[in-house]
This record gives C-alpha cells, sequence and structure tokens, in this order.
C-alpha cells in the first residue's frame, strides 16, 4: 500500500485512471451545483468544454502534482491518525475544509498569476470568490477517490 499522496496520485501506472476519475469528479460537482450561481458555472463549464474538448482533463493533468504536493500534509496527518481505520480521507479533508481549499486554491492561485493570458485571468478572477465554498463542497468526493486510488496502490 503506498503511502504518499505521490505514490498514489502520481505514478505513471495509475495517473491515467486518476485524472479520468478527477475529470469526472469536476463534471460531478459543477452539475450538483444549484441556484444562479450554479447556472452561470454550469454554463460557464459547458462553453469551455465546447470550445477546447479535453481541457478539463488536460488541466488536471497539469495540477496533479501541485495538487499532490499541496495535499500532502493533509495526507499525512491523516495517515499518522490511523487514517483509513477511523474514517476515510474524505471525511477527514471535510473536517480541515478550510485550510485544505486554501492549500488547493492556493495551485490555482499561482498558476492564474503566471498565466501569460489576460482572459484567463478574467476568468478565474470572476470565479475565485466562491471557489473555497466550491472546492470545501468538493472535498469529501476528493478524500474519496483518494482513498479508491490508495486502496489499489
Amino acid at each position: 500500500m503506498a503511502d504518499t499522496l505521490k505514490e498514489i496520485l502520481l505514478d505513471s501506472s495509475r495517473r491515467p485512471a486518476v485524472v479520468t476519475d478527477l475529470e469526472t469528479l469536476v463534471d460531478e460537482e459543477v452539475s450538483d451545483k444549484g441556484g444562479v450561481s450554479g447556472a452561470v458555472i454550469k454554463t460557464g463549464f459547458a462553453a469551455v468544454k465546447k470550445i477546447k474538448p479535453g481541457i478539463i482533463g488536460s488541466a488536471v493533468d497539469s495540477l496533479l502534482d501541485d495538487f499532490a504536493a499541496a495535499l500532502e500534509p493533509f495526507y499525512a496527518d491523516f495517515k499518522g491518525q490511523g487514517g483509513t481505520n477511523s474514517t476515510d480521507f474524505g471525511s477527514y479533508l471535510a473536517g480541515r475544509g478550510s485550510e485544505a481549499a486554501d492549500a488547493l486554491l492556493s495551485v490555482t492561485d499561482a498558476r492564474a498569476a503566471k498565466s501569460s493570458r489576460d482572459s484567463i485571468k478574467k476568468v478565474y478572477e470572476k470565479l475565485r470568490p466562491n471557489g473555497k465554498k466550491n472546492v470545501e463542497e468538493a472535498l469529501p468526493r476528493l478524500g474519496k477517490l483518494i482513498d479508491k486510488h490508495g486502496a489499489a496502490a
């Protein structure tokens, strides 16, 4: 069994399946959004996917190494507390939602800041205010996905 997120998520034999599962997770999270803000997210997401098919999987793959590094301290703490014996990683992440969301968003914030494309920066700036809430809502699903791949490692 793998001990680190790097071993679980970035192993070359598993990475394609991890990226596919994460892409599905993003689709499910967007699909679950409701209300006016959910409609805006769904419309924008559909437009992006139509304009550039494959962009979600490509983005997930390009961010995966940094996301794994950002979550590694949480995973190490989770494992140190007994990990899978007492709770699933999704519940653990949800319990530290604000911190975990900030860690993940630090990755996308840095990436957006480095972008040379103003259009990407503008879209990111519009979505970012609700980003933390959206990431926090996705943490239980993300943790379960990591547990799934960790069990297969």
